[in-house]
């Protein structure tokens, strides 16, 4: 999930409010009209029983230096990938912190969606189990893989410790309505209690169907080595804590943003802690609060799907069996991101609009995020959720959708969870299908609340299902749909999901992107350099629902009001990496020798160019370090503190919240830069782009093993 790749992309519209506006007073002990005997001691409080949930134990250290059982296959793309993994595996190579948690970059400095290197995203562990899932088909080891969960689950997914109060959810009123805004200076936001929310459909099944009322899914972003110094549940000293930064609108980028714990126990910022620079109401209460970013989690369990087909291909493996299952339960999940941000009705255009009860709030895709929050102990109980109305082409998964609804080792435990991911399927396909450009790239996406306050959209805004087609959903600077990783990463997904099944529509959608990256790369000429940058005018040209389609693949005319432009290209090993992931498959599938072609080149090339004794990555140039001064945004007359003393008030900025950077080895370079200077060149081994040159390695010797025989 990165910005533009060199801006970072997290989910920068979250908006983290206390929710509840009033304290959740919950009474569950069960009482019989005129009876006087006492509770039997059978009948546990849902206190007692949160209380009860066993904690995940503590992972075991990393490996100092694992090595795979064999490192010469025979087949160069195989041993590429095993020699990678090994470069990953060192510690001394500084890919895993000393708890063995990826980082989000061996580098510290790295301002993207983390604004830190050694931060670590849900991105970067989907990358790690999926790069594991990988190597265990490769070695018939599962080991780093159990690892890689074990790590995850209990690293990554908040524990019940750090969401204690779920039990006092209501999923009848899951949370308060607070305006969005398009600029930071538009916040703090007020919560609007007369604001009609819809039910939660899903809340109730998933506490039952797992016997738990805590939600099982990663919040997005982790501060590995406590740089900030929040630490957990706010003891100011432990490592790996979660926290968070994007909260105030799409115009808010990573060098706007103010970095807040997700325990908030008033320790830091101001006399609300952080609380009143996103949201006002009545009073002010401690408390917890977590974001999904559900195209990683769906990327997890889109590798857990491999696992146990290429595990099941060697005779089975229990390791295996019970990520799957776990998998699974990630998954259900998930659908948190398939509903209106407030439960809503889709379709909805005014804040008065219906409150959706059952599924009228479903739009069935996988939306920018989804969040949940609740009282810290001592106090009243509450607790709140909350969806996302914003969706992009980005995060669509069919082939996560096709592994939950169909594949019986992958079925989720809730009764309607399968049915769910069976119409998200489809959902996902159409919404292709209406933003792909007769160039062949897909559009940006969609949304059910216009400008994030329901309001109507311009004259002419063409919908899907009711949502209004949005060019770059969810955040402006840099727009959400001109870096192309994005339609690598949505597209890998479609591949596989048309290497398992043979849809017809996929290949129709593939045929079409395929096209036009075929279009705009050029080997001979420009060597691994692919597509970076777009340009979109225009917008598609149905109002699509389940009426009004098209699915005709001989209709030349077909969204010819939609365009796309290819304003830059680039060499990132990253996005290399997950195009030739793209074509090796549809190759593989389709018999496309071209694809194959293209492939083989871009990975040889690109391993050739970029190949160290560190991993595989270059030189970047980066001329936004210009922003380290940028200045960030406080409320008039709010004052407070950072862990460190950092002041936060109307004169901070970037670097004044974040002055640790000035003792980074490479802040001289930053320094110069800012004094006029010239722009820093640096190296950065970003976690996820050295799985994916991994991986996509990987996939090729696996899907064309005879081709890797001969010397490169």
């Amino acid at each position: 999930m990165l910005k533009a790749e060199k801006q970072g992309l997290g989910p920068s519209s979250w908006l983290l409010l206390a929710a509840i506006a009033s304290a959740v007073v919950v009474d569950c002990v069960p009482k019989k009209e005129g009876a006087s005997a006492p509770v039997p001691p059978t009948v546990v409080s849902p206190q007692q029983q949160a209380a009860s949930i066993p904690q995940p134990p503590a992972p075991p250290p990393p490996p100092e230096a694992p090595e795979p059982p064999v490192k010469q296959t025979g087949n160069v793309y195989t041993d590429r990938f095993l020699s990678l993994w090994t470069d990953m595996h060192n510690l001394k190579k500084g890919y895993f912190s000393q708890e063995g948690i990826p980082y989000h970059a061996v580098e510290t400095m790295a301002v993207e969606a983390p604004d830190y290197g050694h931060m670590t995203t849900s991105e970067a562990y989907s990358y790690w189990i999926w790069l594991e899932a990988m190597y265990g088909k490769i070695t018939k080891d599962w080991s780093h893989l159990d690892r890689a969960w074990k790590n995850m689950e209990y690293y990554m997914i908040p524990t019940h410790m750090d969401q204690p109060t779920n039990y006092a959810y209501p999923p009848t009123k899951p949370a308060t309505y607070a305006d969005e805004y398009e600029t930071p200076d538009k916040y703090p936001a007020p919560a609007v209690g007369s604001v009609k929310i819809g039910n939660d459909p899903i809340g109730a099944e998933l506490k039952a169907a797992y016997n738990n009322p805590d939600m099982y899914t990663m919040h997005w972003l982790l501060d590995v080595d406590n740089w900030y110094g929040f630490g957990q549940r706010g003891d100011a000293k432990s490592r790996a804590s979660y926290f968070n930064t994007f909260q105030r609108g799409p115009q808010e980028s990573v060098w706007e943003t103010i970095p807040q714990p997700c325990w908030e126990d008033f320790n830091w910022g101001g006399k609300n802690g952080y609380l009143d620079l996103f949201g006002t109401q009545g009073s002010y209460q401690r408390q917890w609060k977590y974001s999904a970013a559900p195209d990683a989690d769906a990327r997890v369990v889109q590798a857990a799907y491999w696992a146990k087909k290429w595990a099941a291909e060697q005779g089975g493996s229990p390791i295996v069996d019970e990520a799957a299952e776990k998998a699974a339960k990630l998954g259900d999940y998930v659908r948190y991101a398939m509903f209106d941000k407030y439960f809503k009705t889709i379709g909805c255009r005014s804040k008065d609009c219906p409150a959706g009860t059952g599924y009228e709030s479903a739009h069935y895709l996988i939306s920018w995020y989804y969040s949940w929050g609740g009282a810290n102990p001592g106090g009243p109980a509450w607790a709140w959720r909350i969806a996302s109305s914003h969706a992009h082409n980005g995060y669509q998964n069919v082939m996560t959708a096709y592994a939950l609804s169909q594949d019986p080792a992958l079925r989720p435990k809730s009764p309607n969870g399968a049915r769910d991911w069976g119409i998200s399927l489809q959902r996902m396909l159409e919404f292709y299908r209406w933003l792909q450009a007769p160039e062949g790239a897909i559009a940006g996406g969609a949304t059910n609340s216009w400008n994030g306050r329901y309001e109507v959209p311009p004259a002419g805004t063409k919908t899907f299902y009711g949502m209004a087609y949005d060019v770059s959903p969810v955040y402006l600077d840099p727009p959400s749909n001109e870096w192309f990783g994005f339609q690598a990463w949505t597209m890998e997904r479609v591949a596989e999901y048309y290497y398992v099944t043979d849809d017809p529509k996929a290949k129709m959608i593939l045929d079409r992107w395929v096209k036009f990256v075929k279009d705009n790369t050029n080997p001979a000429k420009d060597g691994c350099k692919v597509i970076s940058i777009m340009k979109w005018t225009g917008a598609p040209q149905l109002d699509w629902d389940a009426k009004t389609q098209n699915f005709d693949a001989d209709d030349k005319n077909y969204n010819n009001t939609l365009h796309v432009q290819v304003m830059s290209k680039h060499d990132d090993p990253g996005v290399i990496s997950a195009l030739a992931h793209v074509l090796t498959i549809y190759a593989a599938k389709s018999g496309d020798t071209a694809s194959q072609k293209l492939a083989k080149e871009l990975l040889d090339k690109m391993w050739t160019k970029f190949r160290t004794p560190m991993g595989v990555a270059g030189p970047e140039v980066h001329k936004d370090w210009n922003r380290f001064n940028d200045k960030v945004y406080v409320p008039p007359g709010w004052t407070g503190k950072m862990p460190n003393g950092e002041t936060i008030d109307q004169n901070s900025t970037f670097i004044s919240l974040r002055s640790k950077y000035k003792q980074d080895k490479d802040w001289p370079k930053v320094e110069a830069y800012l004094k006029g200077g010239p722009p820093p060149e640096v190296t950065i081994h970003r976690f996820w782009a050295q799985a994916e040159v991994a991986i996509a390695n990987g996939v090729y010797g696996w899907l064309f093993p005879n081709d890797g025989q001969a010397k490169q």
